[in-house]
């Protein structure tokens, strides 16, 4: 009886194991994708977003800066200057989660040195292409381009 239970168990698991997508499987059509791209948030909602998340600093994960993809991101901080006109410091950028609009967020590590703001973690959403932010975070200046 015992040797019955484990041959039904192992067969049991080994369906599963079928049945579970392995990583790289496709798991949804290239049309389904494109489709669920397309269905991001109305202008209406964005603009909500956009209002309830200046309540909060910039640069922070409840208000990000708003860039167009790893260029709109490289673009700002080549910008960013700290109180005394240098650029800062910056480092690896990493990831901050999910930040006020859904999206994940990148945070990169500025510091400035003896100037203020001194050391700041600066998040940035990158899923904002029209979007060209000229306001700078507490304690930076930002370069006209």
């Amino acid at each position: 009886m015992r040797r019955f239970f484990i041959l039904a168990a192992a067969a049991a698991f080994s369906s599963q194991a079928l049945a579970a997508p392995k990583p790289g499987d496709r798991t949804i059509s290239p049309e389904k994708l494109l489709e669920q791209m397309g269905s991001g948030v109305s202008d209406a909602e964005l603009e909500r977003a956009v209002a309830e998340a200046d309540a909060h600093p910039l640069g922070t994960n409840a208000n990000p800066v708003r860039v167009g993809g790893p260029e709109g991101e490289h673009a700002y901080i080549g910008r960013l200057r700290c109180a005394d006109g240098s650029a800062p410091k910056v480092g690896q950028r990493g990831s901050a989660g999910v930040g006020a609009f859904g999206t994940v967020v990148d945070l990169y590590p500025l510091d400035c040195g003896a100037a203020a703001p001194g050391k700041f973690d600066l998040v940035m959403d990158m899923y904002h292409e029209e979007h060209r932010e000229n306001r700078a975070p507490a304690g930076f200046r930002i370069e006209p381009r």
